[in-house]
């Protein structure tokens, strides 16, 4: 491109915000920024072009808002394929219903998949790149970041790419455990890091608004390094997967419903007679 018009991938961001679900606080799903998700859209979109590429998850739209923004014509690369494997029926549901309303739907499938379950049999090893951003592992020692990149590692193809999207503060000591830890798994299964941006992404957190996160992205250096099986997640990985003594328990938030989409449900306001 030769040039990149600012307030016009922000408004269609916007329209990628607008169409995603509220975000569900006890699973931990913290939505990314507007400027940041333009920002990560775009390096995602760069980092990806011409893959196909397998999303474990996927709660703030860095899926649609690439394919998107490609779409307006405000980026010319971006994934060939998107396959969206997500737990939560909303986001399933509002991926598949923006791209059928602005007619990218052909370039992307959203599915319900949960990390508790093996990885399906029509994707493992398969995909040419994963994308994560999963719970931050704060209480559980970054576990959670591992079983989110375990079933990424699992969903590729031998010559791979990967990027995980994951808390980074310098200040705050945790994250930085947790981040040395998931470059450590990446290495263990054959993947160097390629290229990182740190401290990039800030977060609607009431209760931690300067958390940052970073982009982490891998580039296999070495033949594949895993199993001939994807396995059941054991049942000691579950704890404080969420947040603490908030374990994963429940396999699908289920969608309720609704014949109003995009508008304030009823059972938020009322209304008042002159």
């Amino acid at each position: 491109m030769d040039s990149f018009d600012l307030r016009s991938a922000v408004n269609a961001i916007s329209d990628v915000m607008q169409n995603r679900p509220l975000p569900l606080r006890q699973f931990d799903q913290i939505y990314m920024k507007a400027g940041d998700m333009v920002a990560q859209a775009v390096f995602m979109a760069k980092r990806f072009d011409k893959m196909r590429v397998v999303f474990i998850g996927d709660g703030d739209s860095i899926a649609l808002s690439a394919l998107h923004l490609r779409n307006l014509g405000q980026i010319d690369f971006g994934p060939e394929h998107i396959l969206l494997l997500d737990f939560d029926e909303r986001i399933v549901n509002a991926a598949t219903y923006f791209a059928d309303h602005f007619k990218f739907s052909e370039q992307i499938e959203a599915r319900l998949y949960n990390v508790f379950d093996p990885m399906p049999d029509d994707v493992f090893h398969s995909w040419d790149a994963f994308y994560t951003n999963p719970p931050w592992g704060k209480f559980n020692g970054g576990e959670s970041v591992r079983v989110f990149m375990e079933r990424g590692i699992e969903a590729v193809r031998e010559q791979a790419s990967g990027m995980l999207v994951i808390a980074d503060s310098h200040d705050i000591p945790w994250t930085q455990d947790v981040l040395r830890d998931s470059q450590r798994l990446a290495n263990d299964h054959g993947f160097l890091v390629s290229e990182m941006i740190p401290e990039q992404h800030f977060y609607h957190l009431d209760d931690a608004p300067d958390l940052k996160s970073c982009a982490c992205v891998f580039r296999r250096a070495m033949p594949q390094i895993w199993g001939t099986a994807s396995l059941p997640l054991p049942d000691e990985r579950r704890l404080n997967f969420y947040g603490r003594e908030n374990p994963l328990r429940f396999k699908y938030v289920r969608e309720l419903p609704d014949l109003n989409r995009g508008r304030a449900p009823e059972s938020t306001y009322a209304l008042e007679l002159l």
